[in-house]
């Protein structure tokens, strides 16, 4: 995959704009919404959901775990979450529209770069790169669903 492809996957969750993006953008418990993400912590510096912060996040696949190197590229409350992955090339987006008293939430993966070549061998060792895009593309509404399950109750 090179950069500029992007899936994306939408849904409408009762909740303000604002609330949601306090859960997206809090990567400490980003684990309570993605099927491969289980967390994250902030690095350097870095505090909070801030345009230029970064943290490392932690994932599975299986029996498989391995940690990441994100920046926030965009942090702007109540509207939009995104940030960029150095280690696969993928750029996670969360965009807020209110709709009335609900919110429609989007989240986008697409690739801000080529896929490294470290992320292109471990897909092929750990089976292979378009079984991971699928998986990667099924987990945008799961995330949503798990977001929309928090967000409400």
């Amino acid at each position: 995959m090179t950069a500029g492809p992007s899936d994306s996957a939408s849904l409408t969750i009762d909740a303000t704009a604002d609330r949601l993006y306090g859960i997206v953008s809090d990567v400490t418990k980003m684990g309570l919404l993605s099927p491969e993400c289980t967390g994250g912590k902030w690095t350097g510096k870095s505090t909070g959901p801030v345009t230029g912060a970064t943290f490392r996040g932690t994932n599975k696949r299986g029996l498989v775990r391995w940690f990441t190197n994100n920046k926030v590229v965009t942090a702007e409350p109540g509207r939009e979450f995104t940030f960029q992955t150095r280690e696969s090339g993928a750029q996670w987006s969360y965009r807020f529209e209110p709709d009335g008293d609900a919110t429609v939430v989007t989240e986008t993966r697409s690739m801000f770069k080529e896929r490294p070549a470290t992320a292109r061998w471990f897909t092929k060792l750990l089976g292979g790169a378009e079984s991971h895009d699928r998986e990667m593309v099924d987990g945008l509404l799961a995330t949503l669903q798990r977001l929309k399950a928090v967000a409400e109750s």
